[in-house]
């Protein structure tokens, strides 16, 4: 009805099904479902878009009368699910996947069931699953198909008997009193919305109100055989038990063409009495009266949006709980917001006892779960305990054990309260979800049991009588929902959509209430109890799995006490072991396996988290309580534990807890050894930024200092630090200035002044912690005499460090050739180094290459300029040498070619060009020429510098791949207006600028050997100079142009190139075949008449289209410039017509898993595109059967084969005519060369199209897959072709039809 509705808010139709899904990640294997919540009623998975359906199951299920017709039905009639793949047998899939998934829905323990077998009954394919569609058309269809599904058996009327009402419409004549009726079948009721305020207003209008038919509107009377005047009234002749009301939420504007949707009030009773609306008003009240008992709701606009339903439990399977925010009493929430007022201004965000504190307090239940305490002091103070706290606290068990006056543990363990304050009897229990693996479920339950008590403020809220609770089930999600809250749903964004009401005659027998196996056969409650026997087993397995952790244990022999950390003995072996522990165990139990395994250890042991560290491994807390599980501890996956006895390691003192966390600094002192080899000061220029890098970070070999990395605690004093460096008492410490000049030099630069901050005599008392040193921060030592150097000058409190700038040079290399590609040899080259500064002009670099070379008269009067080198070896354009080395975009560090030839001005331009083809490497000539000039004058510029005249000339650039690519059409435009940049390469090519509007475009020749072998003779022959370069093998339309081989010999064509032609987009097809025609290369080529050619579209390596229509000019036919073409010369005539589809057939060999070759086959789609249709047309075209044919579609990106299905659709029942499927559209999409497998059924049993080669494709895709999965670059199927880009903006899905696919059982 309205195709995809759930586009705009797609993100609310998945929001439930995977909020089910958050929590702990399974370590390996299958996560076993949760259980079912606090309401005892189990949820429906959402496949992507499947919300409409979930509400509707959700709605059949919770009506008893329609789910025990269901259940009533058995294997004798329905037939076993086991069977269906059985030829002959008649199994009526959909009703028996409907009662697994209502006996799943009832029996299972598991929080959501899925629809994915019911959906596969339905003939749907996974992107249905996420097409979002009307639940009111989904209602009208799943009717229909259970119908159809229920032929011949018991149950064939059961939808009649339950939702099947009558209208009768009558016209009474005003002059004779005649009426004519007409009675009309209904399901649900269609009820207008617009310009209505409820319900009953609109049945009013419908049933009460009459349309008179006068003035220019009359009727005529069959009796009185003229128009008269009339009026026309309906009334309601049967109800059904079952009363379904769909409202016209969604309209259509026609002023502006767009829909909408009703979003007003719109009320309705929660019971209502039809006996107004109906033909015969003497029965009984009960006999009319109707109760609600489901409301789907949908929220969002007319084109996207999210459903879900309010449902009134009739037989009290679920387990109804007030709603949460209800369930604490007025004064309560008073009470809480007065404490929060008062207590947050006086929380201490430092200290976690207060911060704990407060959040216990501020729990109604005055309790927290452990697993949920690290959360809630994140959102209390914005940062986790191991970012604020750990360090200095440890993990946050160990805290509250060690704070065990104020702390207290309930519910075994799994909880933490104040001492001072425990919680009540009646305090809120944990939910389902909130329970940890250390938890007691005993202990849930029993506070379960308990209610909360209304304050003294607040009126009880009234009982509410049986069978009257209400759910909102909302995908995987089952909540309490008051009565009240349907009101609510009247209006508004999120509003009600259908409504579903039941007789209030309709009793329910007492056995039926709060059993769920009521009325379920005994093969299916069977069934549910072995699935909840493996859903217990895989809960149990996945609980073990889960509570697994691997931890990292450090033996204390392998390991000695160096720079403040603990360091490996032996680099070859780090003394670390890898163990796998239940962390529900206790250190105890942790402590004796490690005994068992380390069989020679003596005397005490000691277990203390460690980390590792820049510096080496440090150590915190030790584990001392043998009785605490290592959850509580905070040991989890990836830990640390260091096991020694408690006091040293190798005889020396290991100082643990985080204030002694050692800091690893660079330490940092003069530097005036001896030279360093020549040798690794020109591998290190070589280096280039890297080296310029390491220069700044002082590394050793740097001139003047020298750096040494020492690990130090945090704790100790920068006097300790001193002493340990082992520096007299008058040196001085400096840290790093971070403002200082170092920091402002260009990358450029290179070398210079750094800038270090002393540290006053107050700061040698006070710890690393203090002053905020880290890792990785340096430490200059000084030495008093160090200030005789020049490299240190003390002003005031910094010390300024002056290092030679030896890294600030360019090198300069003498190419006396001019720069060819190995043209001199390599000892004429000659390369100097030049210093050079980045604001220094590159014209003073060049003077001081030429002076340092001794070229100043070498040749006389040459001119040299400077050019760079790319990675290739190409020399680039010359730079310009008024700009500095910095705005040049010149590296310090680098290397220039000083080359024979001028230097371009910062006006001007250096452009290489050729005459007539493009160059080759090396061969282009050179010309510099302003940049305001216009594209003529560049023209004859390089005419003149070639010695050519004339004016039959133009200009062309290159394009990407290095060809002759578009001209410069117009000639008066400056070079920087047409976008000419400098070192640009021009091609003067010879003739004049074809007019605007002309094509260029690329023909290539297709060999096929299947129908024109000679002709492929006769153009090897004729062309056989061709190079490898100029060969292309294609494949047709539809085949993947990957590495899958062909199907059968003769599949794949062959391409050869033939040439450009240039043509006015104005041009007919007719001309462009002919001008093709006149080709060098088809010259020899007998083709009779243009018909005799066909032209295709190349995209890639595919033949993307047929161009047809001879008298249709290029324009029309959407042809650009660049476009490459295909032309193939045919046996016979052809002229297909705009709906004609080309297409090839192949035959499947009986009895074999492959194909005769393939045939050429055009189908006329124009008056019908149906399968039946196509089905006909192969079976005139090999003389067979229609119905022994099996028909599908090869799709070789993906190498399956999609059957053109032979079932019929479903369609609306409010769908006047029936509209016949087309092979053009969705799903198929048939085109010209798509290939399409046929099976002979009378002499072929193999309905299978996959042949070897397309499972080793499925198999190259599925590898592909996963190496993308596990971060390997992702590769597509075909290898070449561009990539999609996404957009920012989503486009709308096109609306596809709903339908179920059903067998035939009459």
């Amino acid at each position: 009805m309205f195709g995809n509705l759930f586009e705009e808010e797609e993100e609310e139709g998945c929001s439930s099904s995977s909020s089910s899904s958050r929590g702990r990640v399974a370590k390996g294997g299958e996560e076993p479902p949760p259980p079912r919540g606090r309401s005892n009623l189990c949820g429906i998975k959402n496949q992507g878009g499947t919300c409409y359906l979930n509400s509707l199951l959700q709605t059949l299920l919770f009506s008893p009368e329609f789910r025990e017709e269901l259940f009533g039905l058995g294997a004798e009639e329905l037939g076993c699910l086991e069977d269906k793949d059985k030829p002959g047998a008649k199994v009526r899939v959909i009703p028996l996947e409907l009662q697994r998934l209502f006996t799943s829905l009832l029996l299972v323990d598991q929080q959501s069931a899925s629809t994915a077998d019911l959906t596969n009954s339905f003939g749907w394919n996974s992107s249905e699953g996420t097409n979002q569609h009307d639940v009111q058309e989904l209602n009208r269809i799943l009717f229909s198909a259970l119908e159809h599904s229920l032929v011949g058996t018991s149950g064939s009327s059961f939808i009649q008997q339950l939702y099947h009402g009558t209208i009768v419409n009558s016209i009474v004549c005003r002059d004779c009193g005649n009426v004519s009726q007409r009675q009309e079948d209904f399901l649900d009721l269609t009820v207008c919305v617009c310009g209505v305020s409820s319900l009953e207003e609109a049945l009013w209008n419908m049933f009460v109100e009459e349309e008179l038919f006068e003035g220019n509107n009359l009727y005529r009377c069959a009796q009185c055989d003229r128009l008269v005047t009339a009026a026309k009234s309906a009334k309601l002749k049967k109800l059904p038990p079952f009363m379904t009301m769909s409202l016209l939420r969604f309209s259509f504007d026609f002023a502006k063409c767009e829909r909408y949707k009703e979003t007003g009030r719109y009320g309705f009773p929660l019971t209502i009495n039809l006996r107004p609306f109906c033909e015969k008003t003497d029965g009984k009240d009960s006999d009319y009266s109707y109760e609600l008992f489901s409301v789907i709701i949908h929220k969002g606009g007319c084109y996207g949006g999210h459903y879900h339903v309010y449902i009134r439990d009739i037989d009290q399977l679920g387990r109804w709980e007030p709603p949460e925010e209800e369930c604490k009493p007025k004064t309560q929430k008073k009470v809480k917001e007065e404490v929060k007022q008062m207590c947050e201004p006086k929380l201490q965000e430092d200290d976690p006892l207060s911060v704990i504190t407060a959040i216990i307090a501020q729990e109604p239940s005055k309790s927290v779960l452990l697993d949920q305490l690290g959360q809630k002091l994140m959102d209390k103070i914005g940062s986790s305990w191991s970012k604020k706290f750990r360090k200095h606290y440890g993990p946050i068990g160990k805290f509250l054990q060690s704070n065990s006056d104020v702390f207290m543990l309930v519910s075994s363990g799994t909880r933490v309260a104040l001492k001072a304050n425990p919680p009540s009897p009646g305090a809120e229990p944990p939910g389902p979800a909130e329970q940890t693996p250390d938890s007691d479920p005993s202990t849930a339950s029993d506070l379960g049991a308990a209610e909360p008590q209304p304050g003294p403020d607040q009126k009880p809220e009234p009982e509410q009588k049986q069978g009257s609770h209400w759910f909102d089930l909302n995908d995987s999600t089952v909540t309490s929902i008051r009565e009240s809250d349907i009101e609510k749903q009247f209006q508004g964004k999120e509003s009600a959509y259908m409504l579903f009401y039941r007789k209030t005659q309709l009793h329910r027998p007492c056995e039926a209430l709060n059993n769920p196996e009521y009325k379920v056969p005994p093969n299916l409650i069977q069934m549910a109890q072995q699935e909840n026997v493996r859903v217990q087993k895989l809960r149990e397995e996945f609980e073990a799995s889960n509570n697994t952790v691997e931890l990292r244990l450090h033996l204390a022999p392998f390991y000695r006490l160096e720079n403040g950390a603990l360091q490996p003995i032996s680099k070859e072996h780090n003394g670390s072991t890898a163990l796998s522990f239940d962390r529900r165990k206790t250190v105890g139990d942790l402590r004796l396996a490690i005994y068992q395994k380390q069989e020679q250890w003596e005397g005490d042991m000691a277990l203390t988290v460690a980390r590792g560290l820049p510096a080496g491994l440090h150590l915190y807390n030790t584990l001392t309580d043998d009785g605490v599980s290592l959850y509580s501890a905070g040991i989890c996956t990836n830990s640390e534990l260091f096991v020694w006895n408690g006091r040293e390691v190798c005889g020396a003192t290991v100082l643990t807890g985080a204030e002694w966390e050692p800091v690893l600094l660079n330490v940092v002192r003069p530097f005036m050894g001896e030279e360093v080899d020549q040798e690794e000061v020109d591998q290190e220029e070589v280096d280039g930024p890297e080296r310029e890098e390491a220069a700044g970070d002082f590394e050793n070999g740097g001139a003047g200092l020298k750096k040494e990395a020492r690990g130090f605690a945090g704790a100790s004093t920068l006097g300790e630090v001193k002493e340990a460096l082992g520096e007299p008492e008058e040196s001085l410490l400096c840290q790093e200035h971070k403002g200082g000049k170092r920091r402002e030099q260009g990358a450029g630069e290179g070398g210079g002044a750094s800038g270090w901050r002393v540290f006053p005599p107050d700061d040698m008392q006070r710890t690393l912690k203090e002053l905020q040193l880290k890792d990785g921060d340096a430490l200059l030592v000084l030495e008093p005499h160090s200030f005789d150097c020049s490299m240190f000058t003390l002003s005031g409190d910094v010390v300024t460090v002056t290092t030679p700038s030896d890294c600030r040079w360019l090198q300069v290399e003498h190419r006396p050739h001019g720069g060819g590609e190995g043209g001199e040899k390599e000892e004429e080259r000659r390369k100097i180094k030049v210093p050079a500064t980045g604001n220094m002009l590159l014209c003073e670099v060049k003077q001081r290459a030429i002076e340092e070379l001794q070229l100043q008269e070498t040749p006389p009067g040459a001119a040299f300029c400077l050019r760079q080198v790319d990675c290739s070896g190409k020399l680039l354009p010359p730079v310009c040498e008024e700009l500095s080395v910095r705005d040049a975009g010149v590296r310090l560090m680098t290397t220039l070619t000083l080359c024979l030839g001028n230097a371009p001005k910062a006006s001007q331009l250096f452009l290489h060009f050729s005459v007539g083809t493009a160059p080759s490497a090396g061969m282009e000539m050179d010309i510099i020429v302003e940049k305001s000039c216009t594209v003529k004058e560049c023209l004859k510029a390089m005419l003149d510098a070639v010695g050519l005249d004339g004016t039959c000339w133009h200009l062309r650039k290159l394009d990407w791949c290095e060809e002759v690519g578009e001209p410069l059409m117009d000639e008066d435009v400056s070079l920087s207006a047409a976008m000419i940049n400098n070192g640009e390469t021009l091609v003067v090519t010879e003739g004049q600028l074809p007019p605007k509007g002309f094509l260029k475009l690329s023909v290539w020749l297709r060999l096929d050997p299947r129908n024109n072998s000679t002709l492929s003779e006769d153009f090897n022959h004729t062309d056989s100079s061709q190079t490898e370069d100029q060969l292309l093998e294609v494949l047709p339309a539809g085949e993947g142009s990957g590495n899958s081989p062909a199907l059968c010999s003769g599949n794949v064509a062959e391409l050869r190139a033939a040439g450009q032609v240039e043509i006015s987009d104005e041009a007919t097809l007719e001309d462009l075949k002919t001008q093709v025609l006149t080709l060098p290369v088809l010259q020899d080529v007998c083709v009779p008449t243009t018909a005799f050619m066909r032209v295709w579209q190349l995209e890639g390596r595919r033949l993307a289209r047929i161009f047809r229509g001879p008298q249709l000019s290029l324009k029309k036919l959407k042809l650009t410039s660049g476009t490459d073409l295909c032309v193939q010369l045919l046996l016979k005539e052809e002229d297909l017509g705009p709906k004609d589809v080309l297409l090839n057939v192949k035959m499947g060999v009986p009895g074999e898993r492959s194909y005769y070759p393939p045939e050429e086959l055009v189908w006329d789609a124009a008056r019908d595109s149906s399968p039946r249709s196509l089905r006909s047309c192969l079976a005139a075209h090999y003389g067979l059967s229609p119905d022994s044919l099996l028909l599908a579609k090869h799709q070789p990106d993906k190498h399956i084969w999609e059957e053109i299905s032979n079932w019929s659709q479903q369609v609306s029942k409010k769908k006047k005519k029936r509209k016949a499927e087309s092979l053009l559209g969705a799903p198929f999409h048939l085109k010209d060369g798509d290939t399409v497998g046929i099976k002979n059924l009378l002499i072929d049993n193999n309905r299978d199209f996959l042949t070897p080669e397309d499972e080793r494709g499925q198999q190259r895709l599925r590898e592909q897959t996963e190496q993308r999965r596990k971060g390997g670059q992702a590769t597509g199927s075909d290898g070449v072709g561009p990539q999609k880009k996404s957009g920012p903006n989503k486009s709308r899905k096109p609306e596809v039809a709903l339908s179920i696919n059903v067998g035939s059982f009459r």
